[in-house]
């Protein structure tokens, strides 16, 4: 595809498939993604469909991914064998489907990753029959890598073909015509008039026109046969009409005796090897743009540590294998300096673990036995033995890359402003170029301009012929094509490198407008890690009967502060690693408020005030105190109530990130308003407020209150974004004009947001904004110089320039300053990835905290 009307009339022709729900296609990746209905239509249909409307497609994954893998088996000479192989791996559990092409001996499975895996397949297959079949991993082949490169081999194999023929043709028409002697050769008369430099010029230009540049004859059939006009069109029409008239010209010369013949066969063979020297380093340079996902997919390391233990746990042997072999509940040994293979957590040893090439944290991270580890991460100092838990396409480090790809896919509203122009851009420009050469052909015809403008060598008609061609050549759909997903890709990826994964060009646009911050409290300002700081008894009670059954009821609750409460209560069980707590019956959750159950026969009731007014629990005036106590201390107030008696009050604590303040003054500067919505205390959220700076703040919101608040604000004209981290803030994220998960919180926060901060480090918000702020200026650079670049070079090209300077550009040049549009909208989106997070924050020594 080269310009948007080539991905338009791909996305129009899926479409049109009868199942298919939605389809997306990007042009800078050279992608589609399409969601359809299986029991309607299967991949090969919609691949038919692409190679219908003249693109080829190959198919990268399908959706049902989970356990896919190709396995070459070495030693099979009859197809008798391949039926063998393909009963015994029927038989396994898990195996869903088998293909096998018995060409390059590749079998396909499908399979489920928690009941078999790929090592089991290889086993048996090299037991099967009498041990003579080898099998491994297919070679990767076909990927998106290998299609790029090929790509990038063959323009430039075209273009060198081109220069073959091209450079003797430029040396015949323009150097040699004022070298004597040669001159004289070329100028001999064959038949006619006809004279061996136009027989030359005639056969060196003709490979160049049908066989280099054959693309673009393909291209254009294809394009009108589904009736829209691309690029390809425009060049077609451009050299044809240039290598035509030379024909045209010579076979007059031939039959004539007096008609002086000149020719453009320099014109066409020029503008193809231009265009394809143009092309060439366009898509070199578009495949840097695509670098970020490169990167993270080399994460990975190639090999890995399988260890297999006995029933006590002891090591009895190692073995090295390829990553891509690791199953789910394989254990595997990480030594210092060797990188993660697979997710999984700690079963031996302790370390520190480098993750910054995943969260762009660039401190170690402690890890002990239960710490999970995160595949293509960096092992530093000890050896840990860790537990696979997510394999293959499952892995943390695969999802990022394919929220990248998506975002990479989805496109910015901005980018429709170019859909719409390459409608009508390549028509207006055929009706433009055909225009100027009538405009120059009747005004020549009818003198209405002096002869002494025609330069020597030409006449009326072809200098006419040559301001058409021109303006043809010149026209670029292309340069607009690629504004906006070139930035956008360049800026996802920067961002990725970071540490922020932007969720695509929406995201990318309605992030650069917003002028409006709410922050949700826990997790968000504050480290998010609360604890128990003081308990005050209200009856004669033992503190550790008292916090068994509160934890017994806290341990089902997802929420921090339940998480907190039943950390402290450990402290009373020094003995056990993981206590048992009592059973709790009747539980029930209710958000915003606290937990109620029955424990040991007695009802425990845990949460704030009005969780105790709601169930006609009355509260005395030293729990008022106390309460009143904690929340002047920026601290939060939990009743317990047992057998509807207040028994209680837990102070929790939960101290602000460190630098926290200066990003909320940071913001200020950048004229973005600030606003903390809670569903915790008035007390404790004011006092943190006043703490780092904020001004506004709505306390005690339920999930559904927060998401109204993010309305409100939109209805004053504030462009929203909302920072927050758990489930409670999901609605909200949504509702928001842009969502930013903070720290990999929960997975639901990270699927409603828009932007995903993968550090805890509030910093990251100012980064978001400032990086999305330089693409969109990238993107309107790139806009004001595809367009000025039409707008401008149309009408030189057409010779506005000529009656007052005598300034023409010739076709070739036209080509070549088209080519160079295409390519300099390509390198302004990649000079993004000089990208530096803003002078104000390099200051910002945010140091980190433990917490105990």
């Amino acid at each position: 595809m080269t310009c948007t009307s080539c991905s338009s009339t791909v996305e129009q022709a899926l479409q049109a498939i009868p199942g298919v729900q939605k389809a997306q296609v990007a042009l800078a990746t050279e992608e589609a993604e399409v969601h359809y209905d299986p029991k309607i239509l299967g991949c090969n249909q919609i691949l038919e469909a692409i190679n219908d409307t003249g693109f080829e497609a190959v198919l990268l994954s399908t959706g049902e991914d989970m356990g896919k893998i190709g396995l070459k088996v070495d030693g099979v000479r009859t197809h008798n064998s391949m039926r063998m192989i393909e009963k015994s791996l029927q038989a396994l559990p898990g195996v869903q489907s088998i293909d096998i092409d018995s060409e390059v001996n590749k079998i396909s499975l499908s399979y489920k990753p928690d009941v078999t895996g790929p090592r089991n397949f290889i086993k048996v297959i090299e037991s099967t029959g009498t041990g003579r079949f080898k099998a491994m991993i297919f070679p990767e082949g076909g990927g998106r890598e290998s299609h790029r490169k090929e790509e990038i081999k063959q323009y430039y194999r075209s273009f060198l073909w081109s220069l073959v023929f091209t450079v003797p043709v430029f040396l015949i028409a323009m150097i040699f015509m004022y070298i004597p002697g040669i001159k004289d050769a070329l100028d001999t008369k064959l038949v006619n008039m006809l004279s061996i430099g136009a027989i030359l010029r005639w056969v060196l230009s003709t490979p160049v026109q049908f066989i280099v540049g054959r693309r673009f004859y393909t291209g254009s059939y294809k394009a009108l046969r589904h009736g829209s006009a691309n690029m390809d069109v425009l060049i077609a029409l451009g050299t044809n009409a240039a290598y035509f008239y030379s024909v045209y010209s010579v076979l007059r010369a031939a039959s004539s005796t007096d008609f002086e013949s000149t020719d453009f066969f320099e014109t066409s063979s020029m503008l193809i090897s231009f265009i394809l020297l143009g092309k060439y380093l366009e898509v070199l340079a578009k495949g840097k743009t695509s670098d970020a996902i490169a990167k993270l997919m080399n994460l990975t390391p190639g090999t890995a540590i399988l260890l297999t233990l006995d029933d006590e746990g002891n090591v009895i042997s190692e073995e090295e294998i390829d990553s891509r072999l690791i199953q789910r509940n394989d254990v595997i040994k990480i030594v210092p300096g060797a990188k993660a293979a697979s997710d999984g957590f700690v079963i031996w040893g302790q370390s520190h673990v480098n993750e910054s090439m995943i969260t762009g944290e660039a401190r170690p991270v402690a890890k002990r036995k239960g710490d999970t580890v995160i595949g293509g991460t960096v092992n530093e100092n000890g050896v840990l033995h860790i537990k696979a838990t997510r394999v293959g396409s499952e892995s943390a480090l695969s999802q990022i890359v394919r929220l990248v790809e998506s975002a990479q896919m989805a496109k910015a509203p901005v980018q429709k402003f170019a859909d719409r122009i390459s409608k009508y851009f390549v028509p207006l420009v055929i009706i433009l170029s055909i225009s100027t050469w009538l405009a120059w052909f009747l005004a020549g015809k009818f003198h209405g301009y002096p002869d002494s403008w025609i330069p020597k060598s030409m006449d009326s008609f072809q200098l006419a012929l040559q301001f058409g061609i021109s303006v043809m050549v010149i026209a670029c759909p292309c340069a607009l094509g690629l504004a906006t997903p070139t930035a956008v890709m360049v800026g996802t990826g920067v961002g990725a490198s970071q540490g922020i994964l932007i969720k695509g060009g929406q995201a990318l646009e309605s992030a650069h407008k917003v002028n409006c911050l709410v922050f949700d409290k826990t997790g968000t300002l504050t480290i998010g890690k609360p604890v128990v700081v003081n308990t005050r008894l209200l009856k004669n009670m033992v503190l550790r009967d008292f916090y068994e059954l509160i934890a017994a009821a806290e341990v089902n609750s997802e929420h921090p502060l339940a998480k907190a409460i039943v950390e402290y209560a450990k402290k009373f069980r020094e003995d056990e690693e993981n206590p048992m707590w009592p059973e709790a019956q009747d539980f029930q959750s209710i958000t915003g408020h606290g937990v109620k159950a029955i424990v040991r026969n007695k009802e425990v009731i845990v949460g704030n005030k009005s969780l105790m007014l709601e169930h006609n629990i009355p509260i005395s005036i030293d729990a008022e105190e106390m309460l009143a106590e904690t929340e002047g201390m920026a601290q939060t107030g939990i009743l317990v109530s047992i057998d509807r008696e207040v028994t209680g009050v837990l102070a929790i604590s939960d101290p602000l990130k460190p630098g926290a303040h200066e990003v909320i003054s940071i913001l200020k500067s950048m004229k973005v308003r600030s606003i903390m919505v809670t569903g915790d205390n008035s007390g404790t959220a004011n006092s943190i407020a006043k703490e780092v700076g904020i001004e506004t703040v709505i306390a005690e919101a339920k999930p559904e209150q927060k998401a109204e608040k993010v309305k409100e604000l939109q209805a004053a004209g504030y462009i929203v974004a909302m920072v927050g981290d758990g489930i409670n803030d999901s609605p909200a994220l949504v509702a928001a004009d842009v969502g930013m998960a903070i720290g990999a919180g929960t997975d639901i926060a990270i699927e409603a947001a828009d932007i995903v901060l993968m550090k805890s480090n509030l910093e990251d918000v100012i980064t978001a904004i400032d990086l999305s702020r330089k693409t969109f200026s990238r993107i309107r650079l790139n806009y004001i110089w595809a367009l000025g670049y039409n707008l401008l070079g149309i009408p030189i090209a057409g010779g506005v320039l000529f009656p007052g300077t005598g300034f023409r550009l010739p076709p070739w040049i036209a080509g070549a300053a088209m080519a160079a549009s295409s390519v300099s909208v390509v390198v302004c989106s990649l000079l993004l990835k000089n990208y530096r997070r803003p002078k104000m924050l390099e200051h910002l020594d945010i140091g980190g905290i433990k917490i105990e």
